[in-house]
Formats: structure tokens, sequence, C-alpha cells
């Protein structure tokens, strides 16, 4: 082709690999390379139900994968990118943590971060370190998922501690502990999973004051702190010896890098932090870990966590003026929790989203104990079109608008 063309070798190749990753090239061995079929999308389900990441507002990640790669491949010892990293990372990986958790804590102290394969390994990994089987997890009514099954899974009980609009109650809290002696305290308290809301500082500081009276620990998972608007100070800025604080990429880079950073003050709850840790996830991996340390020591983190600012800000514009009066988001963050018309319960909704082709999460899957609210969560950075965003909203709202006696199941 390059001989045909009459241009340089290397201009051909590039061109070939960028028809692969457009799919209009597809190899076939030693066959050669032909022109890649038509690909027929056979599901046209629109997902407002997984909470990741919009595509970033003008920032090419594509070109930012590919230098950050560059970069740790080219400075970095590729023996230690393929090999175990047994202390809660390098010291370079908790360097980073250090100067990304800046905006929390100021200064934190590297030797006081561990390094996690993502947040819902580091929730495990507390629970295990700070909980005994049988023990109770004092969390909020509706809270994350991921507790829930780990929780489970593990042989602990969730109790669901009362919540009003700035998170939850301290009194309720205090009775709690006197009454259950909980092994821990879940608390998400900025852009909430699922309700969105954010606790005020006041309320942070009741609750870290209750929990140190009480010598019960907190995890604070703060995996949105860095997308919302002002933020009040994390719990653990009120009580560090009492709350074990982490901070994920996932919600604000990309899931794909599967890093978390932890701040675990208390030496000796460290070494027990990493001890369960290393008992289903060994480590984080290298290579990803040192593309994170890349990013975020030569900005691009900073760049691309304001790319994804900008868009989840314009996305929640669009939420706000379609879903209109049942808008109930915080202009920031990934997800909007829509409390539902009385005509509409959250699992009926939730199924009749799924037969015109959008999936949403209803409030059961959050829910700590045996009732739930009348809503629903919509994510809004899973769908990368922002076009195929505006058609899911626009035809969900057509739903909430009808009731559900004008939908019927098909018999075949």
């Amino acid at each position: 082709m390059a001989a045909r063309l009459d241009v340089d070798l290397t201009t051909v190749t590039r061109a070939y690999d960028e028809a692969r990753r457009r799919n209009l090239l597809e190899g076939r061995g030693a066959r050669g390379t032909y022109v890649a079929a038509p690909k027929v999308e056979l599901t046209a389900i629109l997902d407002l139900s997984m909470n990741t990441p919009p595509p970033p507002d003008g920032v090419d990640f594509d070109d930012m994968l590919k230098q950050g790669l560059s970069q740790v491949l080219m400075r970095a010892d590729n023996e230690l990118l393929m090999t175990y990293h047994l202390g809660g990372g390098s010291d370079a990986d908790r360097k980073a943590g250090a100067r990304w958790l800046e905006p929390m804590f100021g200064h934190p102290d590297a030797r006081q971060i561990v390094v996690c394969p993502g947040a819902q390994a580091a929730i495990a990994a507390a629970i295990l370190a700070l909980t005994a089987p049988g023990d109770v997890i004092l969390a909020e009514p509706t809270t994350y998922p991921g507790l829930l099954a780990a929780a489970t899974q593990f042989g602990r009980r969730v109790i669901a501690v009362d919540a009003d609009k700035h998170g939850m109650v301290p009194e309720r809290l205090e009775d709690a502990c006197h009454q259950h002696t909980p092994g821990l305290v879940y608390l998400n308290p900025t852009l909430q999973n699922p309700t969105a809301l954010t606790m005020p500082a006041r309320r942070r500081k009741e609750l870290a004051g209750i929990a140190q009276r009480c010598n019960v620990r907190i995890v604070e998972d703060d995996p949105y702190w860095r997308l919302a608007d002002a933020p009040p100070p994390p719990i653990a800025t009120f009580a560090p010896e009492q709350v074990v604080y982490i901070s994920t990429l996932s919600k604000c880079l990309t899931p794909g890098l599967r890093v978390a950073f932890v701040l675990v003050r208390d030496p000796q709850e460290r070494e027990r932090f990493l001890v369960a840790l290393r008992s289903f996830a060994l480590m984080a991996a290298p290579l990803t870990a040192a593309l994170a340390t890349q990013w975020i020591l030569d900005g691009s983190a900073d760049r691309l966590l304001e790319g994804v600012r900008n868009e989840a800000r314009l996305r929640h514009r669009m939420a706000r003026d379609i879903l209109a009066g049942r808008y109930s988001g915080a202009g920031d963050g990934l997800h909007v929790w829509l409390e539902l018309p009385a005509y509409w319960t959250a699992s009926q909704l939730a199924r009749a989203a799924a037969s015109e082709g959008i999936a949403v999460t209803p409030a059961e899957a959050f829910a700590t104990g045996s009732g739930s609210a009348n809503a629903i969560r919509i994510s809004l950075g899973s769908i990368k079109d922002r076009g195929r965003l505006q058609a899911g909203l626009q035809r969900l709202s057509q739903l909430l608008a009808r009731r559900p006696e004008s939908f019927s199941a098909a018999v075949v």
C-alpha cells in the first residue's frame, strides 16, 4: 500500500491503526487485512443505571491515554511495573495520592496513604480490618450497594440510622451506637449515592464528635468530593484518628484505572487494613497505578477532572430542563435522585423503562432495611453521546407523565 500510494511506510501503518480503531478494517491472520463489515447494533439500551464519569468536555482522552502510557513506559523500570507491590503502593504512587488529597487535607503524609485497586476493595478491606463476623455496621437508610454486598458476604449486619435532608441524624447515630455497639459507621457525605445530597460542615462535625465519644470508626467513602462545587471539608478533618478516608479515581477520572487512595492515620490500623486487603486483592495493578501517578504529577489528572466536571454540569442542566419539576440533582456529580409520582412505584417504573430500552436503578437497590423511598437513580455519565442521553431523558420524562395502567405485558 505504501508503494502504491508512494508514501512512507510509517504513515500507512498509522493509517491502518486508525482505521482499525474506527472498526473500518479487520485483520484475518495470514489471510491479510480486509475492510470490516458494518457493525449492527442489536440492542438499543440507553444505560442510565451505571455511575461512571462522562466523556470529558474539551479533552482528547485517547491522546492523553497514549501520552501517559508512553511517559510511564519511557521513565519507569519495566520490571517494577510487572512485579508485586505489597506495601500498599510504591513511594511514588503514595506521593501522588498525597497530591490528589491536597484539596481535602492540605498536605497529608504520604506514608499514611494506601493505594488500593478501587474503592470497593478499600471498603471490603476496611470491613475486614475493623469489624468481626456478626458485627453491626451503621449506615443511612439509602446507601451504596457495594457496602451492602460486602457486608453480606463477610457476615456483618448493616443497620439503618435515620437521615434527614442534611444526612445521618446525630442523635439517632448516638442512640444506635449505645444500642448496637457497631464495628463501624459508613458515610458517603458528598453528593451521596444515591440521593445526591451533600452533608453540610456542621453535620459532619457533629457526627465526627459522636464517633469520638462512642469510640467507633467511620469509613468515609468520598468518591465525588472533587466533582462537587465547593464541598465542605471531609469528616476526616474533624476526627483524623477516627476516620478511614477513601477517595477513588473511578468516579472523577475513569474506572479503568482501578485506583483508590485510602488515608489511614493510625499505623496499627493501617497494617491491619493492608493485611485484610492482601487476603483478596493483593495490590493495585502497578501499570495502571503508575499511569494514575503520571497523570496526577504532570497535571493531566486535573485537566481530565475539569473536563469531566464541565461535561457533568452540562448534563445536569440538560436533565433539569427535560425533567423540569421532577429534577432533584445538585447540579454537579454523576447522578440524579428522582422521586416518583404516587402512581408509579420504583420497581414498576424500572420495568416499564426497560421495556422502552432505558436502564435505571430503583430505590430498592440502595435500601439498608425493608422499606425504601419511591425513587430511582438516574446516572448521567454512562451514555457517551450527549444526544443519546438527551433522547433517553426525554423518553423517560414522557414515561413518567403517563400512568402504569397504560402498559401491558405482551403474551407470546
